[in-house]
């Protein structure tokens, strides 16, 4: 299992697997062959279906510059492998081809040469699941927190600082922000009049409103381009900001409580890329909001005081009942419904938690089975309604 460093990435939205993903593969193919005359991008499967919609083609753009680059967008090529499949090729002064890489970009920014490992892969955790991560905080007498820090070492801290201060910005930035959203959707920005008060409203809603304006304000943020944290992609990446800075609003925590629960959320975002996938494009929105809500949920019990049991309970209640949920971005913006999801998964996530306190001892799955078997649906999903634009609210919806 990875460091938390390559699941909390900082970065450009509005996608991690669109826009992150290739932009890294960009900058390791030109790496590797940078006196080349010209060169040639193709993108397949969802990247070539969504890919005008994500940004993908101004991404790879922007790390060539200058240099002579053509970018296609091929539909009909089968990506078996992975939907999210790239191609570069380098040509010399002749036009002869001098190299040739495919890369996949499998979600949360993190990217696989064929045949090969991930770039700049490195594992730090000697287990794969969170039973085994229960085993050993156990055996040992530690927190989830304490057994992260343990493995990453104190360096970690810091980064998951950073990752908080961005977090916060970027929920700042979304909160002053007006106006319309880049896209032929003409999608109205929502933050700033959600943060407003309402005239009688009570306690329960006034919260309720303010989580959903966070989740907005860093959905929003990332639907324009702005930076982000993945949490664990670009297109979830409003959940756990929007809890954690309720959270820390409400009850005044401290931010080494905030870091700790950071800390939380990504090992459980970390057993879920390691054993599943983060991918819209592989296992559908489930995958990626799914993923981010139970992060989420996690973080609510770091904050809150609760134990494994109840973390566990929290995470695995959180996921499983988002399974089978459809990536399906209307003309591929991650728009409508990313936006608006982001809002009502982060509600969920605090849900619950609350519900697995409630309920602490009565478990009967635990996280690990309900991350296997959101990959098996995922897998099962029809491929319209893996971010290809093919199917669901992308068909049904007609753009004016």
């Amino acid at each position: 299992m990875q460091s938390l460093k390559e699941l909390y990435r900082i970065g450009k939205g509005p996608s991690s697997s669109h826009t992150m993903g290739p932009e890294r593969a960009a900058r390791d193919f030109l790496q590797a062959y940078p006196q080349s005359a010209r060169y040639c991008a193709v993108l397949y499967g969802s990247l070539a279906r969504t890919g005008r919609g994500h940004l993908t083609d101004e991404a790879i753009r922007s790390v060539f510059g200058d240099r002579q680059l053509e970018i296609q967008f091929d539909l009909q090529t089968e990506t078996p492998e992975h939907p999210n499949t790239l191609e570069f090729i380098a040509y010399d002064g002749n036009g002869d081809e001098t190299a040739r890489t495919v890369y996949l970009s499998v979600g949360g920014g993190t990217v696989r040469k064929r045949g090969e490992g991930e770039l700049q892969k490195k594992c730090v955790y000697p287990f794969r699941g969170f039973g085994d991560m229960r085993a050993y905080c156990t055996e040992n007498g530690l927190s989830i927190e304490e057994a992260v820090y343990s493995f990453e070492g104190e360096e970690i801290k810091e980064y998951l600082r950073r990752v908080w201060r961005t977090m916060k910005e970027t929920v700042s930035l979304g909160l002053n922000r007006t106006g319309e959203l880049p896209g032929v959707l003409h999608v109205q920005r929502k933050a700033a009049s959600l943060c407003s008060p309402r005239t009688g409203e009570g306690a329960e809603e006034r919260e309720k409103r303010l989580i959903c304006s966070y989740a907005y304000a860093t959905a929003e943020e990332n639907a324009s381009g702005g930076i982000i944290v993945t949490a664990p992609t670009c297109g979830a990446s409003g959940v756990l900001p929007a809890v954690l800075t309720y959270l820390s609003e409400r009850y005044a925590v401290e931010e080494e409580r905030v870091i700790a629960a950071l800390a939380v959320a990504g090992f459980i975002g970390n057993v879920v890329k390691t054993n599943a996938s983060v991918s819209g494009a592989e296992a559908g929105c489930q995958a990626e909001i799914g993923t981010a809500t139970a992060m989420a949920a996690a973080a609510v019990c770091s904050i809150l005081g609760y134990s494994i049991e109840e973390t566990e309970y929290a995470a695995e209640m959180a996921l499983e009942h988002q399974l089978g949920l459809t990536c399906d971005p209307v003309n591929g913006y991650v728009q409508i419904p990313c936006i608006e999801r982001n809002a009502v998964a982060a509600l969920r996530a605090l849900d619950s938690a609350d519900l697995a306190h409630l309920l602490a001892g009565t478990r009967k799955i635990s996280f690990d089975l309900i991350v296997s078997t959101m990959y098996e649906t995922g897998k099962d999903l029809n491929a319209r309604y893996r971010e290809t634009s093919e199917g669901g609210l992308a068909v049904s919806y007609k753009v004016c």
